[in-house]
């Protein structure tokens, strides 16, 4: 009897699935090399103090950092916890803040926090393409603006925001720029010294490594980024962020950033033409659907469509060999707060016969299996259609 076939694997914006060189690598710190990076009496623990230290370098190469400017994580979402608050414990009361309405729900809720301590949050409006323009953070800088956090690629819609024109302003501003670059890193260029980025979030499972674990890059060239410890007790990280490393985590977040760095140039490119064809051969053979995001400023891997005329129960029915999103992975089930920011018309998304889907190509793909997507998605809306007028 024949096994059934798992569903095309395309929502490799909520995460990837791991490489198996990065599960490779992290198989013998899980077995015979267990050590605690921090036991500095035997060679377990210098055996796992060195694999740290190598994974810092290779997350630090990848962005155009130095290995002792990263800080090790459990994910982007803490990562941008200890830059924006750790960062303004360092700083005095009443400082401002500048982020945008299309940000992920962990910078918001941070944003929203430190509002709660007395801070003052200003939250940019995105332009119908998702974007946020240099000028727009040039203009909304005020005498205490302390620190600007914008995410480089959104994780809903693919626009990527100007990163370095916005950090040439900060830079010249003596502001600190913070970048969410969890949906970036690995697919796009990214060089903290040349775009004055001051702190970077970063997570291995979005650029196939493992779930768990991330990194924070913090500035420390002249003048030097302070944070205030994230997680105290222990010493570790610098005395940033206390507790027992997680080695294989860890060796496998620093494989994912090296395996990435050497195969950027060759992969991005060709998720980029598949993601263009795809688009082209969707809209080419449907009418009433919307690309969402900036249609060249995006994500080389995403396509996000808003497809009227189809109720979400029945695309997802004609779907069900697909592996997709409606929206972010963190938001599932409710009217995405990007979507809503994008989009001026509030009928659209409440309306019961208008669906949102999201699909991120990804490095396990095919060319056959995101030809198929196409034909598939095209049937699928032709089929509820039908349905939905009776």
């Amino acid at each position: 009897m024949n096994k059934p076939q798992p569903p095309l694997y395309f929502d490799n914006h909520a995460t990837t699935p791991i490489d198996p060189r990065v599960v490779e690598a992290m198989l013998p710190f899980l077995k015979e090399h267990f050590g605690n990076a921090e036991s500095s009496q035997h060679p377990y623990g210098w055996k796992a103090k060195a694999a740290v230290e190598k994974a810092r370098v290779q997350v630090a190469d990848l962005i155009g950092a130095e290995g002792k400017e990263i800080l090790f994580t459990s994910g982007a979402t803490e990562s941008i916890h200890s830059a924006i608050l750790g960062f303004l414990e360092e700083q005095s009361p009443g400082r401002h803040i500048i982020t945008a309405n299309t940000e992920h729900k962990a910078t918001l809720e941070v944003c929203a926090r430190a509002k709660k301590f007395g801070h003052e949050v200003t939250v940019l409006s995105a332009d119908p393409q998702g974007r946020i323009t240099a000028q727009q953070v040039k203009e909304a800088i005020k005498p205490n603006t302390a620190i600007v956090s914008l995410m480089h690629g959104n994780n809903e819609i693919g626009t990527i925001h100007p990163i370095a024109e916005i950090g040439a302003i900060t830079s010249e501003q003596g502001i600190t720029f913070h970048v969410d670059a969890a949906q970036t890193a690995g697919k796009i260029p990214i060089d903290v010294r040349a775009m004055k980025i001051d702190l970077l979030s970063i997570s291995a499972h979005k650029l196939y490594g493992p779930k768990g674990v991330g990194a924070l890059f913090i500035r420390r060239t002249s003048p030097g980024v302070q944070l205030a410890p994230y997680i105290v007790g222990g010493g570790q990280e610098r005395g940033l962020r206390g507790g027992t490393h997680n080695v294989p985590g860890i060796v496998g977040l620093g494989l994912a950033c090296a395996i990435a760095k050497e195969g950027m140039a060759e992969e991005s490119p060709r998720l980029q033409a598949w993601r263009d064809r795809l688009i082209h051969q969707i809209q080419s053979s449907l009418p009433d659907v919307l690309l969402n995001g900036d249609p060249k400023n995006r994500l080389c891997n995403n396509v996000n469509l808003t497809i009227k005329g189809v109720a979400p129960d029945d695309l997802l029915l004609g779907l069900s060999d697909i592996a997709y999103s409606s929206g972010s992975a963190c938001t599932s089930g409710t009217v995405s707060h990007v979507l809503q920011a994008i989009h001026k018309d509030p009928k659209l998304l409440s309306d019961p016969l208008v669906v949102t889907v999201r699909f991120g190509l990804g490095r396990f793909n095919t060319a056959d299996e995101v030809e198929t997507l196409g034909r598939r998605l095209i049937e699928a809306v032709q089929n509820a259609r039908a349905v939905s007028k009776g």
